[in-house]
């Protein structure tokens, strides 16, 4: 898909990442404008028992509000939403409801929970063609099958360039199963979500 054909807004943005993740988020999110519109729902690998440091280190770096959710969380825009260790992060949008954070302890996905997947297909099925999915460096597959699921319903995905990641088999997992429309440095992202996800 060409930039010219990048959709003017998304409703969501979703994240998945792993090994190296952190430093590539890092240079993603701080980025990100006061006026960014979209929620960011992210996912990162982190061990199960230990309490995330994300939150509270990208709260101190990032204009937006910086949030671990609880379930049935209201999805609200401009606020970024890092899963809770131990807990697949879902989007819950029933009945003409808005859309609200789902927390599961489901058995693990792809050897993870939170899983990549159960997010992206959860989002994919909310937000449909209004949802732009990214996969960051990571060093298992995790966001493939749920990357494609998010082009199937119409969405955006992209995926970081390998030749930039420190781990590479999260976005060549998701290049391979043809879900990624384009592969792009963390700069070129950027420069594309703080153009075009806005109020």
């Amino acid at each position: 898909m060409s930039p010219a054909a990048i959709p003017d807004a998304f409703d969501a943005v979703v994240i998945g990442a792993s090994a190296g993740g952190v430093e590539a988020l890092n240079l993603l999110l701080p980025e990100l404008p006061r006026d960014f519109a979209a929620p960011v729902l992210i996912v990162v690998h982190v061990r199960h028992g230990q309490p995330s440091l994300l939150p509270a280190l990208f709260a101190e770096r990032c204009r937006l509000r910086v949030v671990e959710p609880f379930d049935k969380d209201e999805i609200v825009p401009g606020t970024v939403y890092f899963a809770p260790p131990g807990y697949h992060m879902m989007v819950e949008a029933e009945g003409g409801e808005p859309p609200a954070i789902a927390l599961s302890v489901d058995p693990p996905v792809r050897f993870s929970r939170p899983s990549v997947d159960v997010l992206f297909e959860s989002a994919a099925h909310a937000y449909g063609k209004r949802l732009l999915g990214i996969v960051l460096s990571g060093a298992n597959d995790d966001g493939a099958r749920g990357a494609r699921a998010i082009r199937d319903a119409g969405g955006l995905c992209w995926a970081q360039d390998p030749n930039t990641a420190s781990a590479t088999a999260m976005p060549l997992g998701a290049i391979a199963q043809g879900a990624v429309q384009d592969i792009l440095t963390l700069n070129d992202m950027v420069a594309r979500l703080a153009g075009r996800a806005r109020r």
